[in-house]
């Protein structure tokens, strides 16, 4: 069957809504798209992917070996945002429960890997599709109920759909680890997809179309704004936009190696960055409030696999953020043993959540008189936790 509109916006909402529903329940993903991808396919991928890691999810992302080298600054910012970058499945651990095939106008298109075919007939694994192709020789990716395709000026602006619709859901966004919808890395991507497809708003056709160019490059710029030294401006063409993201990519990785500098022995097996609260004051100095927090999540991850068992970041959020210090927990791909959200029943913290490998709480400073002392008694309780699991 060639794909079609939506008939009406209540069926549309509806397909969104299983979707997102979908992404709280499902734990590991795999995101594909068409084969020789361009940018559009590519950056409504890497937006997708960075949705599902905001739940904590576990996502990677099937590119070629060989992509245009423009795209390459696309899957740097996925390194801070815990999402694989495979050219095969061979490397995945844990079986894949959702596969997600983004901009693709039909099955003979899709992005040829290693055990493709076995993954799509495979019924038991679910199959969403965002797409905007409407072609009389289109086909369907994706299982019926879960397929976003839909009239729009790319599938980039499908995603940025899903991710306004998300952030209207007060019950999902509950199950968020990450504290906002639309950051500054989503809607980078997002707007990368519309810029490509559309030649800077050019060839937009609806009135639709150019609302969501309007919105996403208004929240481009106002991101930008901030967290650009030298301001921003608007942008008039790609090479602008590459060298914004490029700068922003290398602020990343300079708050992760300040962020290394940190580390803290107080254990053998829990591997531990301490951002006491002057650390922080001179860290939000140089990096906005997003960067802090996507290289934390980033951080922790590298800790726990050093480690082997458990990874712990904690760091105190600016004033002009939050009254709060923030603590994340994440465990190593080789440990099981621990399901960490019993750390939090254990503990008694009402302020946290997360998933068996990973978890986030938050106390009030005012709660804490001496964050070393807190942070000793805290690594012997994880202690006691890892010997009687």
């Amino acid at each position: 069957m060639g794909k079609v509109k939506f008939e009406s916006i209540k069926k549309r909402n509806q397909v969104i809504s299983r979707i997102l529903e979908r992404i709280v329940a499902s734990d590991n993903f795999l995101i594909t798209g068409h084969q020789n991808p361009d940018e559009d396919c590519i950056s409504s991928m890497v937006a997708f992917a960075i949705l599902i890691a905001k739940f904590g999810k576990t996502v990677s992302l099937i590119i070629p070996d060989k992509i245009n080298e423009n795209f390459l600054y696309l899957l740097h910012i996925c390194r801070y945002n815990r999402i694989g970058i495979l050219s095969d499945t061979r490397k995945i651990e844990s079986p894949i429960e959702t596969i997600c095939i983004l901009d693709t106008p039909k099955p003979s298109m899709r992005q040829e890997f290693p055990g493709r075919d076995r993954l799509f007939d495979n019924r038991e694994i679910l199959k969403i599709e965002i797409d905007h192709h409407l072609e009389a020789d289109s086909g369907y990716n994706g299982d019926k109920g879960y397929c976003l395709v839909d009239e729009a000026s790319s599938a980039s602006e499908l995603v940025g759909m899903l991710a306004i619709k998300l952030n209207r859901r007060e019950d999902l966004l509950m199950e968020m680890v990450s504290s906002e919808v639309l950051s500054r890395n989503f809607i980078l991507a997002v707007l990368t997809g519309i810029i490509g497809d559309s030649k800077m708003g050019k060839f937009l056709k609806t009135r639709k179309e150019r609302w969501f160019y309007q919105i996403f490059s208004t929240l481009f710029n106002e991101l930008l704004e901030k967290t650009t030294r030298e301001g921003s401006g608007n942008f008039s063409t790609m090479g602008e936009v590459f060298t914004s993201l490029q700068k922003l990519s290398r602020d990343e990785d300079d708050c992760f190696n300040k962020m290394m500098e940190n580390r803290v022995k107080l254990s053998d097996r829990i591997a531990l960055i301490l951002l006491n609260q002057e650390t922080m004051l001179q860290m939000r100095k140089r990096y906005d409030h997003e960067t802090v927090v996507t290289v934390a999540r980033y951080s922790v991850d590298k800790l726990a696999e050093e480690s082997g068992t458990l990874g712990m970041m904690i760091y105190y959020d600016s004033p002009c953020d939050s009254d709060l210090i923030q603590f994340r927990l994440r465990r190593s791909h080789s440990y099981r043993s621990l399901d960490l959200r019993s750390v939090l029943t254990r503990l008694g913290i009402e302020n946290g959540g997360g998933h068996p490998g990973a978890i986030g709480f938050r106390l009030k400073k005012t709660e804490i008189t001496d964050i070393n002392q807190y942070t000793s008694r805290l690594i012997a309780s994880l202690e006691e936790f890892l010997d009687n699991p």
